[in-house]
């Protein structure tokens, strides 16, 4: 998602965001799937919705969660603690944090933003044991809905996606076909899902190709 300045192609999609030599510019991981997404998009329904929300900040994190100093110094930069209970998410003002295992966490920002989070998180948590690794040019974020939307994940992932078993304030990491994902239940009907950039294209086609016999 964040990249080092190079040219655009002549007819580049407008995904594309140039700026001038030398300066960071964004492309969306689904840049080649522009066109189906636009398809989809224009003719989504209450059944199933899916888009990006692109460009979000996120960082992997690793230290010590019983540590007081780098419990406080994340708190400090994020707004909120880095979670202990497995599968869970705390949310601060602009950004949420979610666990991943016993020492590691997924922050990232709730808007698109630039990729600040890394050095903030680095500064905060000087002298500590712990790292803060930029990781957002590898992902994005993506958001799926409606009212279809648990059949339209259950087609490709093997979680038990009942409320009653993974609901908002939670997150899990699992797959969608081949595609590694981090789910995370927004309400009953809505999810995010981080998806590797390498991945981004065929996560689209292979949701949208699993989707469409649900929505005749």
């Amino acid at each position: 998602m964040w990249n080092e300045a190079r040219n655009n192609a002549p007819g580049a999609p407008s995904t594309i965001v140039q700026r001038a030599a030398g300066e960071v510019w964004q492309e969306s991981p689904l840049v080649g799937v522009g066109d189906l997404l636009k398809t989809h998009q224009a003719g989504a329904s209450k059944k199933f919705s899916l888009s990006e929300r692109p460009f979000r900040d996120l960082v992997n994190l690793r230290g010590e969660a019983n540590d007081p100093a780098f419990a406080s110094a994340v708190e400090s930069v994020t707004g909120c603690r880095p979670p202990a209970k497995p599968n869970t998410v705390t949310r601060g003002n602009d950004y949420d944090v979610l666990w991943l295992g016993p020492d590691e966490w997924l922050v990232r920002s709730h808007q698109q933003q630039g990729a600040t989070l890394e050095a903030k998180l680095r500064q905060a948590l000087a002298g500590q044991f712990a790292s803060a690794v930029d990781i957002g040019s590898g992902y994005t974020v993506l958001e799926v809905s409606g009212e279809k939307v648990r059949d339209v994940l259950a087609r490709g992932c093997p979680l038990d996606l009942h409320p009653r078993v993974l609901a908002a304030g939670q997150c899990a990491q699992s797959h969608y076909f081949k595609a590694s994902i981090v789910l995370i239940p927004v309400s009953e009907d809505t999810y995010e899902l981080i998806v590797r950039r390498s991945f981004a294209d065929y996560f689209c086609q292979i949701m949208l190709d699993a989707a469409a016999p649900l929505l005749s």
